[in-house]
């Protein structure tokens, strides 16, 4: 039996979960699901430009894992983009860290289902 998949480190929930193309109601589309812990890697690797090593060292995983994680968030976000589909961030096994939590820094832990639309 495999182990559980251990929570990867993000530094917060999503405030925007949906993208889809223009013009096309959701009903006409296919969509992709990007878990949270994949737009962290995209956001971490891709928009703030670390270093894979430092984008695993922030999700608090190996850099195998980190690799594995960019590479699906990658090619979901390629196959949306080519095939004009929906993308919808949920999910996952992750744990938010806050910066400010009563003065400290804290977590919060998320498993499976995330947003409030289905």
């Amino acid at each position: 039996m495999p182990r559980p998949p251990k929570c990867r480190w993000v530094r917060s929930e999503p405030n925007v979960t949906h993208f889809k193309p223009v013009g096309v109601p959701m009903s006409m589309l296919d969509e992709v699901i990007l878990t949270v812990e994949e737009l962290e890697a995209i956001r971490l690797k891709d928009l703030e430009g670390l270093e894979q090593e430092e984008c695993a060292d922030m999700m608090k995983v190996s850099r195998p894992t980190f690799f594995r994680i960019i590479n699906s968030a990658r090619q979901k976000v390629a196959d949306a983009l080519v095939n004009g589909k929906a993308i919808r961030v949920e999910g996952g096994n992750y744990r938010v860290y806050e910066e400010e939590q009563r003065g400290h820094r804290g977590m919060r832990h998320r498993h499976g289902h995330w947003g409030g639309e289905d």
